[in-house]
């Protein structure tokens, strides 16, 4: 069976999407309807923008949203997917691909998550880091010593065996750090986010998003759709809409997902979307599994 997964926040980089622009009338037909949709080029960002342009959240969720979609749509009759998961912001990209959303309304959704997010990061500092080569157990017991000091630490990715992202204040993620180091992690690695991406402190973004998701027209999609949420597959328009809400402040279960994906049947997971984390990411997780990337 064939799984498309979709990229999420991080695999942009400049350039991206010129070569489906110029080589593809439907390609520059969607890059300039999205255009028409946000109220400026985004295309000249992505196209000859700089790395710190493509950076903003509020720029690189609709830039990556747009590659990895467009990307599929192009791929015409060759897009038959039996199941589709998107990673964080990438669960839009699937579900666009898959039906559930239009196109239209997915873009307008992303663009609203992407602003949501960008004030929440405002109101208070806040960062994640990667913790390499420690159970998931120990990572989790960690994040909950640094909570009961009143500072806030949950696990938000995870990645793949033996990588998880941590999320909260920039204390707490601090001295996180330090405690996983010293439990023997491998790396503690403070990401260059903007904010504490899937934890708690993304409340006020939840309850905008929510509004917005709420006046959005959903369909049943063409096939299943893996959530982030529960790892599970979904076809109910009312149990996608309410998994993407509580996606902004709950962990992404990215492991847990491509599992059961593969036992129910994928042995072809294609990664639809700018870059190749995704595939490295699967092959961590099966290395019999056959992933690669939409070329």
């Amino acid at each position: 069976m064939k799984a498309f997964v979709f990229p999420g926040q991080g695999a942009q980089f400049v350039g991206m999407g010129k070569d489906l622009y110029d080589n593809s009338p439907l390609a520059k037909e969607l890059f300039e309807k999205a255009n028409n949709i946000l109220g400026y080029r985004i295309t000249d960002i992505m196209f000859e923008g700089t790395d710190e342009d493509l950076r903003q959240t509020k720029v690189t969720q609709p830039a990556v949203f747009l590659h990895s979609v467009i990307s599929a749509l192009c791929m015409g009759d060759k897009f038959k997917p039996d199941m589709t998961a998107g990673h964080s912001l990438g669960e839009f990209s699937a579900l666009v691909a898959a039906e559930a959303l239009s196109f239209e309304d997915g873009l307008k959704l992303v663009y609203a998550r992407a602003m949501a997010m960008q004030k929440a990061c405002e109101i208070q500092p806040s960062t994640m880091a990667a913790i390499i080569a420690l159970p998931d157990e120990k990572v989790e017991e960690i994040c909950a010593t640094v909570a009961k000091d009143g500072e806030v630490c949950v696990a938000a990715n995870y990645n793949c065996p033996g990588q998880v992202v941590i999320s909260g204040s920039i204390e707490g993620i601090n001295k996180a750090c330090e405690l996983m180091k010293a439990a023997g992690a491998k790396r503690a690695l403070p990401l260059k986010v903007g904010g504490a991406f899937h934890s708690p402190l993304m409340n006020p973004a939840k309850i905008e998003l929510e509004a917005a998701i709420n006046a959005t027209e959903f369909h049943t999609p063409k096939c299943p759709i893996y959530q982030n949420v529960d790892a599970k597959p979904h076809t109910d328009p009312n149990e996608i809409k309410q998994n993407l809400i509580a996606q902004l402040t709950a962990s992404v279960r990215w492991t847990q997902t491509v599992r059961n994906m593969i036992a129910d049947g994928a042995d072809e997971f294609t990664e639809c979307g700018p870059g190749n984390v995704l595939q490295g990411l699967i092959k961590k997780i099966d290395k019999e599994v056959n992933a690669h990337g939409i070329e």
